[in-house]
């Protein structure tokens, strides 16, 4: 069966048409992708992927989009596209349809990608558990949180807010860290530390402790310094957020009683080759009288190019086609 798969963001709305059979994603084509700001809606970005395919689109759409997506109006963040679920037949021609968060396509996609898709981070280098729990974690804008559910039966997703959790600093700068974030936050959440933004706190923290004035740079400005490796105060605080996503993504999976976490999201796959040469693994594993049942967790980071249009397909499938 062909669909459309959609994969909603802020910035950019990609598109592919995918093939999907018995609750699995069979093929995913090539995907058009174009900026939401050269597009009125979804609608006409809808239109204009049609027409530059050529053909009449499936009958058939999933949507992933970066917003919750429990009420009927979706409004997505620094995007001013309004999507109306009840819209959707009428819109865009479709006779079935799923719309699904864009971290829990993400979570669909890490259940349905063939294993060549994750490479290894730490713990032991064995396949994800085919039953029980993997954690999933996506540093991003944001801090994306999702629990995969295997059983024998099938697999169900289950989107949370764990990145709302609140930080807990492990050590000195850490302390020094929080305090820096709590002049601006009431209450500090992991989501303030690890994810894209972060970064420009925990550099400015390092740079006050060692009493050096640094300009003021935005978070992709010292991203790109640190991953050069052209500044030494920005590859310290990659340094440091890598030892934040160890100790944070170890307890969501303590939380959340997992078998296994998945690292996802574009500045996951970013960083990779830093994540395996980092304390990552150190600060996954530290958890006191759970240390050896962390450090029998494999943890691994999926490379797919394109997981919310595959999770997108896939959540269709599921829901359509088993």
């Amino acid at each position: 069966m062909e669909i459309v798969a959609a994969d909603i963001g802020g910035t950019h709305a990609r598109f592919a048409i995918a093939e999907v059979e018995n609750g699995r994603v069979v093929a995913l084509g090539e995907p058009a992708t174009m900026k939401t700001a050269d597009h009125a809606s979804l609608q006409t970005a809808y239109q204009a992927f049609e027409a530059g395919l050529g053909r009449p689109l499936p009958r058939a759409l999933a949507i992933a989009v970066a917003s919750p997506v429990a009420n009927d109006v979706i409004r997505l963040t620094n995007n001013p596209w309004i999507i109306r679920k009840s819209l959707i037949t009428e819109r865009l021609k479709a006779d079935q349809w799923v719309v699904v968060n864009d971290f829990g396509a993400v979570g669909h996609a890490v259940a349905q990608v063939p294993s060549s898709d994750f490479i290894h981070l730490c713990g032991p280098d064995t396949p994800l558990p085919s039953e029980g729990i993997t954690t999933i974690c996506g540093p991003g804008t944001g801090l994306g949180v999702a629990q995969l559910l295997r059983r024998k039966t099938g697999y169900q997703v289950l989107e949370t807010e764990g990145g709302h959790m609140d930080f807990a600093p492990l050590d000195g700068i850490e302390d020094a860290l929080l305090k820096r974030l709590r002049k601006t936050f009431t209450r500090v959440s992991a989501e303030r530390v690890v994810a894209g933004p972060g970064i420009v706190a925990i550099y400015e923290t390092l740079a006050a402790l060692e009493g050096r004035a640094v300009p003021s740079h935005d978070d992709k400005t010292i991203w790109t310094e640190a991953i050069d490796g052209t500044d030494s105060i920005a590859l310290a605080a990659l340094d440091r957020f890598c030892l934040a996503l160890g100790a944070v993504s170890g307890d969501l999976a303590l939380a959340q009683g997992a078998k296994a976490v998945v690292i996802a999201g574009g500045l996951g796959f970013r960083i990779k080759d830093r994540l395996i040469r980092s304390g990552f693994d150190q600060r996954f594993v530290a958890k006191g009288r759970f240390q050896g049942m962390m450090a029998a967790m494999p943890v691994k980071l999926i490379t797919h190019p394109q997981p919310g249009l595959f999770g997108a397909a896939a959540a269709f499938a599921q829901e359509h086609t088993q």
